[in-house]
């Protein structure tokens, strides 16, 4: 049945299907924000729990040079124990045609008469390996893509010093390697590293393994001590070089997928959270105002007999269509936005299995909040009307001081035009509407800032990482400590300019009761490559005692400077070391132990060593060089280092600035909403006084002058209380942003709060335009009547 009061609902919605259709938009961005966030990082670690899961991916694990296979009952009987995986893995040069620079590679032994018990391979094309097979491999899916290998195609690798032809006869994903990185690599360069699977006989009659292994993995039981288990571990493998053995959260693929997921998973959370936060404020503001706009239809209601509680239901109702429109709109794209970015990040996180899963808890929680605002905001203004006599409800709201304003009282208003002094009156009689009005363009700017802020604070982190810190064009490494007169063999080929000696040593260092796993590098004192800088991005001296910490591994482990830090080398005869702080630098990504190179080899008894070398070249040289460091066997590495930064800034496209992408596009969408329903409300609560005033002889001009002037008052209040706002929000990110993986420094440029304005002025602009369109046609006779 179709009541006075539906037909009112429906008259009311088309009257005002501007406001409508951008309030209803504001509502769906926010809740598509936060379902596509929370959906995209749900499914990305549900791919990761399931592939983890079914592929068995080991819990403990660890690396030796060369351990009897008798060793492997030992093993087998640590309390806790389920499952022993032991394995030949062996660092190869691979030479592919076409490609200057040496890639490199890694060769894992599967066993030949049965499938492996621990990090089984997931065959994406081809087949398994056959036992005994010597010269065929399983190659890992991204490299495969990375030079459009296929099936039957023959790899050149350089194994243990010869030179060997493997074809590919399977394209395998692993669990250990769902983030393929190259020996000291920050990030993963599918075309200059790979991973590859051989027969168990094969590799071991290549590296000289025969009966033997260098790499264990353990399944543990439920009630296992994992780090019994681990001390167990490394006391049996420690006489045959082991290195300290490690967990799960340790192994170097997992640790940086996790990382990867905390980050996405703040973004996720911060981003969204904003988003449907100011989209439930405004939506409140929005809708106390709009239904305080109908103050004498509601008199009238309650004139002719209406009670509170039906002319409340009859507000509830309009608020439901936006809540039930906006939701579904909201929900719909949410998931539709969420599965195509789940497609895009399927490309990075190498999971067999990846698809969309949501959250109805969030669903429920996005659109429940925003419905809680909506209508918390109509029942407060319904209840402010219906609380008023019907006599005094049908009549416009009266002004509730009449005095003289501040101008008035400091003589001033002479100053301004009479059309003035009516803007400033009205903003001074209402300021706490006015505020709000501003504060919701200003949240509208601040979003913009924070969606616009990540390009500058990667932008400015790569420039100090690769310009001014690490100056070097190439990071190589041995595959054992050489004497440092090698370096003069690198210095002597073609296009070499600089090079500096890198001596690299994995560490655990303790402090208190706090410990973390690292490398200690040891550089020059003074270095002109690979430099050390502070927060102002000043050299920091490396003195021949000193021990210097990067921030974040300082605060990890609670040091300051003048603190002594445990240092447990992880390799040969494993000294402990005491080693003094004497000063902390900052560093974006990883986490940093510096000191003297000398100083270290004395620590560790050493001669003048190296495990690595920081080069500066020219790059017209770059083929020949290349050419020859693909000769040199004791090369086991290179880093690129400008390969690197295009490398950091691909990933950081393909996840976290994909999605500020769609944040941008949000972030826009409310700031038109907000900045437009500001306007379209404006003038709604003021149109009878405009069209007193037309009536009383103003000009169309002068009258959109004192509606415009208002608003354009409140757009200038607005944006220095959004950027203040934006500021405050960047710096919430940054803080939460601050992982073992890396941090993004609190940077923003001019040209990003720049751009937000504009976006916040054109906006205004463009809702004036459609606002004035309305002004422009007031029916003067229409408007002085009461609504019937």
């Amino acid at each position: 049945m179709v009541t006075a009061l539906n037909k009112k609902l429906l008259r009311d919605l088309w009257n005002i299907k501007g406001q409508l259709v951008a309030i209803i938009f504001v509502m769906a961005t926010g809740i598509m924000a936060f379902v596509l966030s929370f959906g995209v990082v749900d499914s990305l670690e549900l791919g990761r729990d399931v592939y983890y899961d079914r592929f068995q991916f080991g819990d403990v694990f660890a690396n030796a040079k060369r351990v009897p296979q008798g060793v492997k009952k030992q093993i087998q009987q640590i309390e806790g124990v389920a499952q022993v995986e032991t394995r030949v893995t062996f660092g190869t040069i691979i030479q592919v045609d076409g490609m200057d620079e040496p890639a490199t590679g890694r060769l894992i032994s599967i066993p030949d008469n049965r499938d492996p018990l621990l990090n089984n391979l997931y065959l994406m094309k081809g087949r398994m390996l056959r036992p005994d097979e010597e010269n065929g491999v399983l190659a890992g899916e991204a490299f495969v893509k990375a030079h459009g290998f296929d099936l039957g195609d023959r790899v050149t690798m350089i194994i243990n010093g010869h030179k060997r032809e493997l074809s590919i006869v399977g394209v395998v994903l692993s669990p250990e390697y769902v983030y393929s990185l190259a020996p000291g690599a920050m990030f993963p360069d599918d075309k200059r590293f790979g991973v590859f699977w051989m027969s168990l006989r094969a590799l071991e009659a290549a590296v000289n393994m025969d009966g033997a292994f260098n790499d264990v993995s353990l399944r543990l039981s439920r009630d296992a001590n994992v780090e019994d288990v681990k001390s167990e571990l490394d006391r049996i493998l420690k006489p045959y070089g082991g290195l300290i053995s490690f967990d799960r959260a340790e192994q170097m693929s997992n640790w940086f997928v996790q990382n990867e997921l905390t980050q996405l998973r703040t973004m996720g959370y911060f981003a969204p959270t904003i988003f449907l936060a100011v989209a439930a404020f405004l939506i409140n503001v929005v809708m106390t105002r709009q239904v305080a706009t109908q103050r004498v239809q509601i008199g009238m209601l309650k004139a002719v007999g209406y009670r509170d509680m039906e002319i409340a239901m009859h507000f509830l109702k309009m608020v439901m269509v936006i809540v039930v429109v906006g939701s579904v709109i909201g929900l719909v794209g949410g998931i539709w936005l969420g599965s195509g970015l789940l497609n895009m990040y399927a490309q990075y996180f190498h999971f067999p299995y990846m698809s969309y899963s949501y959250s109805y808890d969030v669903m429920i929680l996005a659109v429940g909040f925003c419905a809680l605002a909506a209508t918390g905001g109509t029942w407060i203004a319904m209840r402010q009307a219906a609380t008023l006599p019907p006599a005094e409800a049908m009549r416009e709201e009266a002004p509730t001081e009449f005095k003289r304003t501040i101008l008035e009282r400091l003589n001033i208003d002479q100053f301004f035009s009479f059309l003035s002094r009516i803007i400033l009156r009205q903003l001074e009689r209402r300021p706490i509407r006015a505020f709000l009005s501003a504060l919701g363009v200003g949240f509208a700017l601040s979003i913009l800032v924070f969606a616009f802020f990540m390009e500058d604070s990667m932008d400015y982190m790569m420039d100090v990482q690769y310009d001014v810190s690490q100056r070097e064009d190439l990071m190589l490494s041995f595959v054992e400590p050489r004497h440092i007169k090698a370096l003069e063999e690198i210095r002597l080929m073609p296009g070499v300019m600089n090079v500096e000696p890198i001596r690299s040593v994995p560490v655990e260092l303790r402090h208190q009761y706090l410990s973390k796993r690292t490398s200690i590098m040891g550089i020059m004192p003074d270095p002109d490559l690979h430099r050390v800088l502070d927060q102002n991005l000043q050299q920091v001296a490396i003195t021949k005692g000193g021990f210097i910490l990067s921030k974040k591994l300082a605060e990890i482990l609670n040091v300051k400077v003048g603190d002594v830090v445990i240092a447990d080398v992880l390799e040969e005869r494993r000294p402990v070391l005491e080693l003094p702080v004497t000063a902390i630098y900052e560093e974006f990504m990883g986490l940093g132990a510096i000191m003297d190179i000398e100083r270290l080899n004395a620590y560790l008894n050493e001669g003048p060593v190296v495990s690595g070398a920081a080069v500066m070249v020219d790059p017209n040289y770059n083929g020949p060089l290349y050419k020859n460091i693909k000769e040199i066997p004791s090369i086991i590495g290179m880093a690129n280092m400008s390969r690197m930064r295009e490398i950091f800034e691909e990933l950081m496209d393909q996840n976290m600035l994909q999605m500020m992408a769609v944040y941008i596009i949000f972030a826009g969408l409310i700031a038109f909403g907000v900045i437009y329903n500001t306007a379209r409300i404006a003038f709604s609560e003021r149109s009878r006084e405009l069209a007193s005033l037309r009536v009383l002889g103003l000009t169309r001009f002068e009258v959109a002058y004192i509606l415009f002037g208002e608003l354009a008052a409140v757009v200038f209040v607005a944006i220095p209380l959004g950027i203040y706002i934006g500021y405050g929000m960047v710096a919430g990110m940054v803080a939460s942003l601050d992982t073992e993986l890396f941090r993004m420094p609190l940077v923003i440029n001019s040209d990003t709060y720049g751009f937000a304005v504009i976006i916040v002025l054109v906006s205004a602009l463009f809702s004036f335009y459609l606002v004035w369109r309305q002004v422009d046609n007031i029916d003067l006779v229409a408007a002085q009547k009461g609504v019937e």
